[in-house]
């Protein structure tokens, strides 16, 4: 009979089979009020889920003893609403067919077929939120039953719904014996669903929900396949828990860097010029060219020295370093010199031939290229170095090219052509630790400077069950202690994520919560013993040998592209005076005050800031109505009284009030002062706002 292992390593022996809902009663009754699920051996379930042997049991509720919500706690409210969802539409629009309805990281969604019907629209959200909160109010246990395979098919085919078939016939092809539903009530009585589960135990524990948008999708996502109507909702816990998030997604909102960046003249995709691929206009390069100074800055202080490499390369190259064809999914296709080509068509050689041949090494050709990392290992390979010479630190902000889905592409932060400010350090193993601390040290930098100081770290370790990973595991042990004591050194929260390693190597993420709650991975750094043996690198040790180098990958912004779009949002579009486009706008009141105005805009501009002024016939608050909207740091207010004295009236971004009057000289200083110090003195401080 079974004995349950508690995550608090205590046991408890019964005498026969007891389900997951029985266990917390026997812990207590808070535990068994708040179940939601539970976790058997790791793998989520629902509580009447009959526990036979022995195991591992967690019980799963709403939130984590910690604090916070529990994930798991959230899929089985999400996925239970989903359900709840697509009976309260069933009962609404009769001719309805439902395909799938999974829960997501957000909320859910249920696609829907309305072949021959009404098309349901947003027009009837509140119709369907009363018929799920009528089917919440009833609290209907969710209870499972399964038949055999062949059985359970007979069943769909009698339902006839080809989407339920072919649901089920997938899962018969994974493997599964039987096949599984789950009714809101009894079985044949009330409405069911073919699910795998798990669910919460009944309608009733479902918090709080609301339906949020409707969009086109594809069976199968093919577009030749039917079209259907996806539902997307959002569940939590609580309504407090609900409505923290619609406020969230309504910041959000507000602070679009697709909206912002059409808004502060950022940047520009055009169709012309292709999907993904980012125009920067001169707003958004200043942006872009502050921040490359700033790392440039610190990278020359850490010894970096600073390379440039082509955009494409060799698929040799790619080939030894294993990114062709392993990464063949998100790379663009090879290309083939243009005579090679010509000798294949006269051959006849087909599309799939072809792809044979260039992934078999039989075909030679060229990839724009995924990585920088290759590039760099050749420079390094180039000349001879001495264990005196390492470490070896080569940086470039390199633009590299993924493939990926039309569909996946979103503003900057998923895009198909980037670039990252990448390096790679060759260095003695007795090196590794300290190479460590120093990248971590430019990442921290970087995110105190810019005012990010919520983020959590995550050392990517290997999967030991898959075989995606390359490399003596001896190396991978060497790599993954690394990685895990400088992480330790953070002084922040971190955990370990199996299977979340790079092919080559370990790695330290860093996942930025920005001021909204919203979760970013941003910089890398990753420890690599596989590639410099692939390459066969070497340096002259000092007792006169060759030696093996490890080297470091790391990308502090990661990609300019993502970080970008990811700073305008944090920023809702609002830089700091040091990164700002447009650092002080000056605003002559009237034509009496104009001279003075073109006086103190030259000051500015000679001191080195990016200003302008305004010398249109708009009444003042016109002027400072536009400039609001561009987000600009600094306003500089001046009429006939301010000339005479040589004062200048400040605005700063975000306050209505004037801060207060200062001369024109200390003016252009503190603002100078500001932008070299990038905010750590700043004009608004001065004047006490």
């Amino acid at each position: 009979m079974p004995s349950i292992r508690l995550p608090d390593g205590s046991i408890r022996r019964y005498d026969r089979p007891v389900t997951a809902a029985e266990v917390a009663r026997d812990i207590g009754p808070g535990l068994a009020k708040a179940a939601l699920g539970a976790k058997v051996d790791g793998e989520l379930s629902d509580l009447a889920r009959p526990l036979e042997r022995d195991c591992a049991l967690a019980i799963v509720t709403a939130r984590k003893r910690e604090g916070g919500a529990d994930p798991d706690g959230l899929f089985l409210i999400r996925h239970s609403t989903a359900h709840v969802m697509a009976e309260a539409i069933s009962r609404l629009f009769p001719h309805a067919r439902l395909v799938y309805g999974p829960p997501l990281e957000t909320g859910f969604y249920y696609d829907i077929s309305v072949e021959g019907g009404r098309p349901i629209s947003s027009d009837d959200f509140p119709a369907i939120e009363a018929e799920m909160a009528r089917i919440i109010a009833e609290d209907r246990a969710f209870t499972r039953y399964e038949m055999p395979a062949a059985q359970g098919m007979e069943k769909l085919r009698a339902e006839g719904s080809k989407f339920k078939l072919d649901n089920a016939e997938r899962a018969r092809e994974a493997g599964s014996a039987s096949l599984s539903w789950y009714a809101t009530g009894v079985p044949g009585t009330d409405w069911e669903d073919l699910c795998r589960g798990p669910h919460v135990p009944s309608t009733g524990r479902i918090g709080a929900f609301k339906l949020m948008s409707l969009a086109s999708s594809y069976w199968k996502g093919d577009e030749s396949l039917d079209r259907l109507t996806r539902v997307y909702g959002t569940a939590f816990a609580t309504k407090e828990e609900l409505a923290a998030h619609l406020t969230q997604l309504d910041e959000a909102k507000k602070r679009d860097h697709r909206v912002l960046g059409r808004q502060l003249r950022l940047f520009h995709v055009d169709e012309m010029v292709g999907q993904g691929l980012i125009l920067w206009t001169p707003n958004g390069s200043i942006v872009r060219q502050e921040l490359q100074n700033f790392i440039s800055e610190e990278l020359r202080k850490q010894g970096y020295t600073q390379v440039f490499t082509p955009h494409i390369g060799k698929l040799d190259l790619y080939r030894t370093s294993g990114h062709f064809p392993y990464y063949r999914e998100s790379q663009y296709p090879p290309i083939v010199e243009h005579e090679q080509m010509a000798a294949l068509a006269k051959e006849g050689c087909s599309c799939a031939d072809l792809a044979n041949r260039l992934e078999k090494g039989e075909v030679d050709g060229y990839l724009l290229k995924p990585m920088n990392c290759p590039h760099h290992i050749r420079i390094f390979a180039s000349q001879p170095h001495s264990y005196r010479d390492m470490p070896v630190r080569l940086s470039e902000f390199g633009t590299v090219y993924r493939w990926e889905q039309s569909g996946e592409i979103g503003g900057m932060t998923r895009v198909r052509g980037f670039t990252q400010d990448d390096a790679h350090l060759f260095c003695r193993e007795d090196q590794v630790a300290q190479e460590l601390l120093g990248c971590l040290s430019l990442v921290k930098l970087i995110f105190g400077t810019l005012g990010m100081h919520d983020y959590r770290v995550r050392v990517g370790l290997r999967d030991p069950d898959s075989a995606k990973y390359v490399g003596d595991p001896r190396n991978w042990d060497k790599a993954e202690d690394a990685c895990r004591t400088a992480a330790r050194t953070l002084g922040v929260p971190f955990s370990e994520e199996p299977g979340e390693a790079a092919f080559y190597g370990p790695k330290i993420d860093f996942v930025v919560k920005d001021v909204i709650g919203r979760s970013w991975q941003l910089g890398t750094v990753q420890v690599d013993y596989n590639l410099p043996e692939r390459f066969d690198l070497s340096y002259i040790g000092a007792d006169n040998q060759a030696h093996r180098p490890v080297m470091i990958h790391r990308a502090p912004f990661g990609s300019m592209e993502r970080f970008i779009g990811c700073l305008i949002e944090h920023f809702a579009g609002a830089f700091p005076l040091w990164l700002a486009p447009e650092q002080a706008r000056v605003l002559p009141i009237s034509e009496k005050s104009a001279e003075y105005a073109r006086g103190l805009h030259a000051a500015l501009a000679g001191a080195g800031l990016r200003a302008s002024i305004d010398e249109s016939n708009d009444r003042i608050q016109a002027k400072i109505k536009s400039a609001s909207e561009m987000k600009i740091p600094y306003l500089a207010v001046v009429g006939p009284r301010d000339a005479e004295s040589r004062r200048v009236s400040v605005r700063a971004f975000g306050i209505e009030a004037n801060l207060g009057e200062v001369g024109l000289d200390e003016f252009v200083d503190r603002l100078v002062r500001e932008h070299r110090t990038r905010g750590a003195e700043t004009l608004r401080g001065t004047l006490g706002r």
